[in-house]
């Protein structure tokens, strides 16, 4: 596993660990909080280094575990938390992006990860009853405290990028970004070139869809965010399917995976791109990072980009409500 570094110095392993759906998400949560814990410290031993949670995965509970997963190798491993959800009775109910919320979301996150900094904090949405000059000035304040490290932002649009960056310098930035989920091309990604901020792809796997193992047809578990998305709709699966089907013919080609061409993709667009794919299996650790081997020519990527233009996508990334919290 080599390394890349996102803004402001943070060196962090070419791809990481996203840790929430060891918590919730898609269907049925393991049993097996050990297992969990596990899995985490197998992703150590090949070597990831960049580990994201959020307060509100669970809630609290996903903190708790990574917290507890990591606190042996602390000092060997770039901890990820976020703020800026209205949690009320263990559930979002909006969001908050008060200074004083963020402070306090700051000391919990402390607490359940075990640690005495959080190394990458996020505001998860952009929250528009708070001015982002004032959130960003309340992470400074955490960094200059000693609580926090680096300042990112999640989902938010190139203009509120330049807005908090003038004000603290933001480190990374993290949206939905895949061979399916192109949105921060346009805008996002060359003002982060431009202020040489780092990015971090989630979903890179498209929640699964590019592993090709999602089925087309078959309904999802209960519990299964996937249900609740426009684009995983039966008819709209289908529709997208043409597109998996290239990759998986292409990584045929390759002697890799349908998965480790998709990450090969993203981590080929720029050095500073991290993606952070989730996983509940060793066995998916294991190919995640090996993707940083499956080298991809730029005849594949032309192609990749051409076949995917070409063919589109059927069905939003997120239900109404969701959209309206991105891009902002």
């Amino acid at each position: 596993m080599h390394t890349r570094t996102l803004g402001q110095g943070l060196t962090v392993s070419a791809v990481g660990l996203g840790c929430m759906g060891m918590s919730q998400g898609y269907g049925p949560n393991p049993g097996d909080r050990d297992e969990m814990i596990g899995v985490i410290r197998a992703a150590v031993d090949r070597e990831i280094t960049f580990f994201d949670t959020a307060e509100v995965y669970g809630p609290y509970v996903n903190e708790e575990l990574v917290g507890d997963a990591l606190h042996p190798v602390r000092d060997q491993v770039v901890l990820a938390t976020k703020f800026g959800w209205n949690i009320q009775d263990g559930k979002s109910v909006g969001l908050d992006s008060r200074p004083e919320q963020i402070k306090r979301v700051a000391d919990a996150s402390l607490r359940r990860l075990r640690t005495d900094v959080i190394d990458l904090f996020y505001q998860h949405r952009v929250d528009p009853e708070v001015p982002i000059e004032e959130v960003a000035g309340a992470v400074g304040e955490l960094v200059q405290a000693g609580k926090v490290r680096h300042f990112g932002l999640s989902e938010p649009a190139a203009a509120t990028i330049r807005r908090a960056h003038a004000v603290f310098p933001v480190t990374a930035v993290q949206s939905e970004y895949s061979l399916w989920t192109r949105d921060p091309e346009p805008e996002v990604l060359p003002t982060l070139a431009e202020l040489g901020i780092g990015f971090v792809p989630f979903s890179p796997l498209g929640k699964g869809f590019f592993t090709g193992t999602v089925d087309s047809s078959a309904p999802f578990a209960a519990g299964d965010i996937r249900g609740t998305i426009p684009r995983f709709e039966a008819e709209n699966r289908v529709a997208n399917q043409a597109l998996v089907d290239y990759v998986a013919q292409l990584a045929g080609a390759r002697g890799v995976t349908p998965g480790q061409i998709a990450l090969a993709w993203l981590l080929a667009q720029q050095p500073w791109i991290v993606p952070i794919p989730g996983t509940r299996r060793i066995e998916r650790i294991e190919e995640n990072a090996g993707a940083t081997q499956a080298a991809l020519s730029a005849d594949d990527i032309a192609d990749l980009d051409a076949i995917a233009a070409r063919l589109g996508v059927r069905g939003d990334r997120y239900n109404p409500q969701h959209m309206g919290y991105v891009g902002k």
